[in-house]
């Protein structure tokens, strides 16, 4: 099997480390944490094609933190809300929601937002935003959250659609990235 998957996206070249997450399965392993080369392009890209309505931006933490945070800049947003991953001692009233995503490796976590995040969605138009849409699980939790907060989700947005998530019509992103299948070994 190949080491490396080569792919341009908003016109930076990289190279991604296939990497095996079960014992019939690799995927492209594409990190945005640290490439400023990559997240500003890519967060300017990925703006120009949200719905000109998106109010809010909204992402699950960790690794779509920068790019969500340049997308609110191009954007002139002043506030993003990013759904945590666990509930925090200074959180009140927390909405929580559960997801098991295919880089969790068959792990369940939580995703949290608070009652001033909720206040912030309620009623506005929110675009939901990650580095890589695969089984649609981590933007599936996050839409729940948001009609929880009593937002509406206009908007479902990634960098890379792997696999799958490539073909549906529902989701807006930048490049598409094949998952690598192989025998048991």
């Amino acid at each position: 099997m190949q080491e490396f998957y080569d792919i341009t996206v908003a016109g930076v070249k990289r190279s991604l480390p296939i990497v095996p997450i079960s014992d019939t399965m690799s995927i492209a392993g594409f990190v945005i944490f640290g490439d400023t080369e990559v997240v500003e392009p890519c967060a300017r890209a990925l703006a120009e094609k949200l719905p000109p309505e998106t109010e809010v931006l909204v992402t699950a933490e960790a690794k779509s933190i920068p790019l969500i945070y340049e997308m609110a800049k191009v954007m002139k947003m002043p506030r993003y809300v990013i759904a945590r991953k666990s509930v925090k001692g200074y959180m009140r009233n927390p909405i929580i929601t559960t997801v098991n995503s295919i880089t969790n490796m068959g792990r369940e976590q939580i995703l949290v937002v608070d009652e001033q995040d909720a206040a912030f969605i309620r009623g506005k138009k929110v675009a939901v935003i990650d580095d890589v849409i695969s089984t649609g699980s981590s933007l599936q939790a996050i839409e729940k959250l948001v009609k929880e907060s009593g937002g509406e989700v206009v908007a479902r947005a990634a960098v890379l659609a792997e696999g799958d998530a490539a073909n549906r019509k529902d989701i807006i992103f930048l490049e598409k990235i094949p998952l690598f299948f192989h025998d048991k070994k």
